[in-house]
């Protein structure tokens, strides 16, 4: 088993936990070859303050993230854990509108460019019926037309609007925003959600889809909402793939 790090910064034990927990995440996904070079985010709100939240340095791979080299940032901008790194603006003008008007809802949140969610946001009916996966998030993902790159502060009202009740925002011809109350849960939704996408993809190439009916959907997300309690919200999930990181680099927890 790796060893717990004390903290190298200066912060509260809550926030070091949310640190390692954030750093640890961006190593899965690296590992699960969801990073996008130095670009993308994953961030999440810093326990008991008001509108700060973590972020990856801008300029750093997904594999180079550490507990102690995440950046702490105001939702207007402003680094407030003295950081020397800097923040790419296009994720924190998009993150930092979520983390300030949806509230627990958005403590966590990624957004991605992997193939099959691309592919999936850039075909004209989104997520489909297809499989298992994909009926889990049926009538609850919102969609979000392409403005272009989310640097225009404006936009953020728009993307608020259309992401409506849910926690999954498709950016049309971009790629997913996912968001959850925990990492842990925002995890296994991502996770869930990038497997629906990569069957749609291998099953539109064969041909015409056997879509499930709606009423299959219905009881399908009624037995799954039985079933989700038991695994922590993926708690189980993110713990698991913590150690297959930690066997791989644990450096992550510096």
């Amino acid at each position: 088993m790796a060893t717990q790090l004390k903290p190298t910064i200066e912060c509260s034990k809550e926030e070091w936990q949310a640190r390692l927990d954030l750093a640890a995440c961006y190593r899965i996904f690296d590992h699960l070859g969801w990073s996008e070079s130095i670009y993308n985010h994953i961030s999440l709100k810093v326990p008991g303050e008001k509108d700060t939240f973590l972020i990856n340095p801008f300029g750093l791979l997904y594999s180079e993230v550490t507990a102690s080299n995440l950046v702490k940032i105001d939702v207007e901008g402003n680094n407030v854990g003295g950081s020397p790194y800097m923040v790419n603006k296009a994720g924190f003008t998009q993150h930092a509108y979520f983390h300030k008007h949806l509230g627990e809802r958005a403590d966590a949140i990624c957004h991605v460019h992997t193939t099959a969610t691309m592919a999936v946001a850039s075909h004209k009916d989104g997520l489909l019926p297809t499989n298992f996966y994909a009926c889990n998030f049926q009538g609850q993902i919102g969609y979000h037309d392409f403005e272009g790159v989310t640097v225009r502060p404006e936009e953020g009202e728009r993307l608020v609007q259309n992401l409506g009740n849910h926690t999954i925002l498709m950016l049309r011809n971009h790629g997913p925003v996912v968001m959850d109350r925990t990492i842990q849960g925002m995890f296994v939704k991502m996770w869930a959600l990038q497997r629906a996408c990569e069957i749609q993809v291998a099953t539109l190439s064969m041909g015409n889809p056997n879509l499930v009916p709606q009423a299959v959907v219905d009881v399908h997300q009624r037995d799954l909402s039985v079933m989700s309690g038991q695994g922590g919200a993926g708690m189980f999930d993110f713990e698991a793939w913590k150690r297959r990181v930690d066997k791989i680099d644990d450096s992550w927890r510096s």
